[in-house]
């Protein structure tokens, strides 16, 4: 009997999109699943007629695999992921692959990496982004280990990734936890991408009394240009949804509580570790975290009073600000989110190649946008490229947007809408581009009240004074 290419454990829709992915690409795959149910639900239903075999257990699914045998795993992360490699790895011999593909931390893929090193088995976490559309017709996939890991998988993940521009979304990341590294930061941007839409929605929604309707052809237009992206491009499809039962627009009707999985906290988090700024992607975290506080706001909405929403000046020169104050945003968000990857780089010895992360961002992904096209590019050019901004493209693209995102900033402030994101973004480029920073006066403080010492401008060694007699 012949041997199957890959194994698969774990079968909810991500998982089972990527067997069909896998088979439709030429590959056979052996399948498994905790609940056995699901499994023989899953053959008998969409893998009907396909080279995907049901496993009832791990050991069934190890003896069906040619060798060296790759076993790929879309299970939940944390626990799961190691109570799976636990019961996996007796059957399986040295030179053998395991691939967690789940949203692991990077934190545990470096663990697991190293010890299944020390018993002789390759390990690859990668990133796996596109939610289940891309799952099934194409992902941007961001593998990370061992180079010798990576080439006896690399066939299958080039066959099953996204194309863009006829290039395949995916490369080799580094070693370890390098690709759920870059997965990480992925989502840590795109929690910016979401939050930064949904202030420069809100803006036009509640500052100048634009129906959902009219918001739909407005982001509708955004997508033929710069900002051309898979989320500009599902905003205007979810603003133009009507609610079958009331005739209402669906999104006025959605409770205003965002969740969070976690990844984008993850990055911020990191960031502060690594002494990284972060501006918008920690604006959209906290952003998520505050519309938890859902019975507390409409508390406070009764007591708490701020300035009339209303907008005076020109709508159709606003809603134009409002286009380049997002690029704008959007350019100063990638800046320290390609910069959170270069310190993360040289922290944890990925050498990553942030040329290639931004190409294969291109497609698949939630992300995947125009603008990485110019991203890739800005790298590829300057491979040392220290800020995004400073690439001449950038430069002069966010030279030209930046009145308008002062604009869009004040005109919110003054009609008390949160642009919280919108705001980070700005103190992040005014920040980075002034050259004395009142870090001095902080620096005095420190050494005021706690002897921490302090450098000078004038003379070269470290100081301290004291403060007091």
């Amino acid at each position: 009997m012949s041997k199957y290419d890959i194994g698969l454990v774990g079968l909810a829709v991500m998982g089972q999109n990527l067997v069909l992915n896998m088979e439709r690409n030429g590959y056979s795959v052996a399948v498994y699943n905790r609940t056995t149910e699901r499994m023989r639900e899953f053959v008998a239903e969409r893998a009907q007629g396909k080279r995907i075999l049901g496993c009832a257990t791990l050991k069934e699914l190890v003896g069906a695999l040619d060798r060296p045998r790759r076993v790929m795993l879309m299970v939940q992360a944390g626990a799961p992921v190691d109570a799976v490699i636990a019961e996996l790895q007796p059957l399986l011999a040295p030179g053998d692959l395991i691939i967690d593909g789940g949203n692991s931390f990077y934190q545990d893929t470096e663990r697991r990496a190293v010890a299944l090193a020390e018993a002789s088995l390759n390990y690859i976490g990668t990133g796996v982004s596109g939610g289940e559309e891309g799952a099934l017709w194409g992902p941007a996939i961001m593998p990370g280990g061992q180079p010798e890991a990576y080439r006896l998988v690399e066939p299958i993940l080039t066959a099953i990734a996204a194309k863009a521009e006829g290039d395949p979304c995916v490369a080799y990341m580094g070693p370890r936890g390098a690709g759920h590294y870059v997965k990480m930061v992925h989502n840590g941007i795109e929690y910016g991408d979401m939050q930064l839409i949904a202030e420069a929605y809100d803006v036009m929604a509640r500052g100048l009394g634009m129906p959902a309707a009219e918001l739909a052809q407005v982001f509708g237009q955004w997508n033929q240009g710069e900002l051309q992206s898979y989320l500009i491009e599902i905003t205007s499809e979810i603003l133009a949804r009507v609610d079958d039962e009331t005739g209402k627009p669906l999104v006025n009707l959605i409770l205003d509580e965002a969740k969070q999985k976690g990844t984008g906290k993850w990055t911020s988090q990191d960031a502060l570790d690594l002494g990284a700024p972060t501006h918008t992607i920690n604006a959209a975290v906290e952003s998520r975290i505050i519309s938890a506080y859902k019975d507390e706001r409409v508390a406070a909405s009764q007591v708490l009073t701020g300035p009339a929403i209303k907008f005076e000046g020109d709508r159709d020169q606003m809603i134009e600000d409002v286009r380049d104050a997002l690029y704008a945003a959007k350019i100063c968000s990638y800046a320290q989110g390609m910069g959170l990857l270069r310190a993360a780089s040289a922290e944890y010895d990925y050498d990553l190649d942030m040329g290639a992360i931004a190409r294969i961002w291109r497609g698949g992904c939630i992300i995947r946008a125009r603008f990485l096209n110019d991203i890739a590019a800005a790298f590829d050019h300057n491979p040392k490229l220290t800020n995004l901004m400073l690439d001449p493209f950038f430069r002069d693209e966010i030279l030209a947007r930046q009145g308008a995102l002062r604009r869009v900033i004040t005109t919110a402030i003054t009609m008390g809408i949160p642009v919280h994101a919108f705001a980070s973004s700005l103190a992040y480029f005014d920040a980075y581009r002034t050259k004395r920073l009142p870090a001095n006066l902080t620096q005095g403080q420190r050494d005021y009240f706690g002897a921490h010492t302090y450098r000078r401008t004038d003379k070269e060694g470290v100081f301290h004074t004291e403060w007091t007699e």
